[in-house]
């Protein structure tokens, strides 16, 4: 209870801390426009695409690299080695992808211009 009666008397602030709390809102007010930019490009189908065409790709290294969690010595070295082939892979995926969609992007404004 003694805690609860302190937390209360700490938050009662002064005219500076007020003015503080009021300049964190006008702050967080200007970046709420880049937040939603943001939030809308992570909800963009193309970003589904990516992460989808990059977990793709990491999975199929993994399964080429016959990475299971059993077997001998050096499994240490042998997953990480697997789990950095596999990051190549998805990031390789990724710009495919991404090269096809500014060939396409591109096609489609020669059209337009036409």
């Amino acid at each position: 209870m003694a805690k609860k009666a302190s937390a209360k008397k700490s938050g009662g602030g002064t005219p500076s801390a007020k003015k503080g709390s009021a300049k964190r809102r006008a702050a967080g007010t200007k970046a709420s426009g880049a937040d939603a930019s943001f939030i809308g490009l992570l909800q963009s189908p193309l970003v589904a695409e990516l992460v989808a065409v990059a977990a793709t790709a990491a999975l199929a290294t993994l399964a080429e690299q016959n990475f299971t969690s059993s077997g001998t010595g050096g499994k240490g070295k042998r997953a990480g080695k697997a789990v950095k082939e596999a990051g190549k892979a998805a990031a390789a995926a990724v710009g495919r992808r991404l090269s096809t969609e500014i060939d396409e992007i591109k096609k489609a404004a020669k059209g337009a211009k036409a």
